[in-house]
């Protein structure tokens, strides 16, 4: 693209050029004065046909051949360059967005990004990262084509407006992101979300303290504060060294990733009223089980005991490698 450009601005120098030339060419040999040498140059260039403003001797005739030889190669080389360059930019980017959109029509169970700043393209790696289907939601072109040559389904406007949040096949997702530069934008998109979809499962950005009772208030399930989390983990860094170590070798050993990951039980699991140690999962998966949220409690227990019954619903903690975690979802029944 950007060689492209450059050709373009090659090709109408080069054409002010034969312009210029011509101009001066013709007031020296027709000894006439600058507009009427401009005006010959122009219908000489265009090839139009108009009546020369003078007599033409044989040096007049042999520089406007040379002229209109030059001029035609230069003017249609920028002519397809740039009929070249609309076609393939714009027709090119409708013709993605239109088959992004069909796309974003059929997906079901997905997740919706508004926002792809630092903090919102975090959350996009990490869905790339896992496989899951997701939309994202940008005001910036640039950011939106930058993500479409990334092969993600984005959508370029206001995620607050629900006309955009409905182009993104908000009733049929399962969770929705906000990570929007401002508090207020957050909360203004919060509403509109909470209100196209009682079910929604909304995780919002909070930059200023008082923001997530707002944000709450708006419809939010959770919140999360980039500026809180950082300065906690710089401060746990400082006080606590050993710990946060421990904490990122637990979270990556060498090649392995090791992630924190919650399996709910589904009906016609076979872990349903089984007691923990009967259901063998450290031994069948791999895995470690750090916590169990009971169905319809909202507090873990942590360190289960390994007589506590499994039921459905119960939603388990688990820490292991993404084919484990696999593995457990199978016994599980869980449908994603």
């Amino acid at each position: 693209m950007k060689e492209r450009r450059n050709n373009i601005i090659v090709l109408v120098s080069l054409i002010l050029t034969i312009v210029l030339t011509g101009t001066i060419g013709y007031k020296i040999l027709l000894d006439t004065n600058i507009v009427d040498a401009l005006y010959m140059t122009v219908i000489t260039i265009s090839t139009v046909g108009y009546g020369e403003i003078a007599e033409m001797d044989a040096e007049a005739k042999i520089f406007s051949i040379v002229l209109i030889f030059i001029s035609l190669g230069t003017v249609s080389y920028l002519f397809s360059t740039l009929v070249s360059s609309l076609l393939e930019g714009d027709l090119k980017k409708a013709w993605r967005r239109r088959n992004m959109e069909k796309e974003i029509r059929k997906i079901k169970n997905h997740y919706i990004v508004c926002g792809a700043g630092e903090t919102g393209y975090q959350s996009i790696k990490k869905f790339k990262d896992k496989g899951v289907e997701f939309v994202v939601i940008d005001k910036s072109e640039a950011v939106v084509d930058d993500l479409v040559e990334e092969g993600v389904l984005t959508i370029l406007g206001d995620a607050s407006e629900e006309s955009i949040l409905r182009k993104a096949n908000i009733e049929s997702a399962k969770g929705l992101i906000t990570a929007l530069p401002s508090d207020a934008e957050n909360v203004y998109t919060v509403l509109t979300a909470r209100q196209m979809s009682d079910d929604l499962y909304i995780v919002s950005r909070a930059i200023n303290k008082n923001a997530t009772g707002k944000l709450k208030k708006a419809g939010a399930d959770n919140t999360i504060s980039p500026n809180e989390i950082g300065g906690s983990r710089m401060a746990s860094l400082m006080i606590r060294p050993n710990v946060m170590s421990f904490l990122d070798v637990v979270t990556r050993a060498g090649d392995v990733i090791l992630d924190l990951e919650e399996v709910t039980i589904f009906p016609n699991s076979d872990l349903i009223d089984k007691e923990l140690k009967d259901s063998e999962i450290p031994q069948r998966t791999g895995l470690i089980v750090l916590a169990i949220k009971k169905k319809g409690s909202e507090e873990l227990s942590f360190n289960p005991s390994s007589s506590e019954k499994l039921e459905e619903g119960d939603a388990m903690i688990v820490l292991g490698q993404s084919e484990q975690v696999d593995d457990l979802r199978e016994m599980a029944n869980e449908k994603e």
